[in-house]
């Protein structure tokens, strides 16, 4: 029979619910290792982000219909995706996020159907992984530190979900090193699914775009299927200051989109 990407019939899968308690402990150990500087430079850029780029504090407010807009547009695109992956059923699908946040993705994906106790979220800062706790269920496992040293169990993961964390990486072996983590974590047929820009943005030079080529280097051995989405963002904020209908159409034109949805699947051994 053949199974389909990531279903949880895989052989490979997590243990059953009953074991999720001793899963959740195991996977949210500490390893004991060094910090690594990258990890503190990224804790640096963040910083400069808050203090020095100048831009209205609400400028990503879902009350912002650019903002709306893409945040929407991205949902359907993955919700298109699960469906062609026929990932179904959501619940029973193990889904860990590397830069949770303060919870964002992790209360879409509970929206969509996938359930609190399979559900895990690791986080650079210790501020936004508080504001994260105070959102999302307490059966919801969080993690604050780097996340290459996230003790993830091996092969336990249908789903590692990536979302603009790379391109806030400069140093390409740290960018190896948790991409290698990553795919680690995956069962066969489970995948990396990746949200991030491709182009640099010359206003801020603490991020860098995160090419196809390199996305096909960080995960050599993936079977990759992508779409182009996000229409750029300062095109995106100057169209629907005049009207929100505009955004579909300018949106409509691949080149002016900056952001590339991916899923990354781990083949069969």
């Amino acid at each position: 029979m053949n199974r389909k990407p990531g279903h949880p019939s895989d052989s490979a899968s997590p243990r059953p619910a009953a074991d999720a308690e001793d899963d959740d402990a195991a996977e949210s150990e500490l390893l004991t290792t060094q910090p690594d500087e990258e990890a503190d430079a990224v804790v640096e850029r963040y910083a400069r982000r808050q203090t020095g780029t100048g831009a209205a504090p609400d400028r990503y407010s879902l009350l912002q219909a650019d903002v709306w807009q893409t945040v929407q547009e991205r949902q359907r695109a993955m919700l298109r995706l699960f469906a062609a992956l026929d990932l179904h059923p959501l619940s029973r699908l193990r889904v860990a996020e590397v830069g949770c946040g303060a919870g964002g993705n992790l209360l879409e994906l509970l929206r969509m159907g996938f359930s609190a106790d399979r559900l895990a979220g690791a986080e650079l800062l210790p501020e936004r992984i508080a504001q994260a706790r105070r959102v999302l269920p307490a059966e919801l496992a969080l993690w604050q530190g780097d996340a290459t040293r996230w003790a993830v169990r091996p092969g336990s993961q249908h789903i590692v979900l990536q979302s603009t964390v790379f391109s806030s990486l400069l140093d390409r072996a740290f960018q190896q090193r948790l991409a290698d983590a990553m795919w680690s974590w995956l069962t066969p047929g489970g995948g990396v699914l990746w949200y991030d820009f491709t182009v640099d943005n010359p206003r801020n030079p603490d991020v860098q775009g995160v090419p196809l080529k390199r996305i096909r280097e960080l995960f050599p051995q993936a079977r990759m299927r992508h779409r182009k989405i996000t229409l750029a963002p300062p095109i995106a904020r100057a169209v629907c200051r005049i009207h929100p209908s505009l955004y579909p159409v300018f949106n409509a034109l691949p080149l002016l989109r900056t952001h590339v949805l991916a899923w990354l699947e781990k083949p069969a051994p």
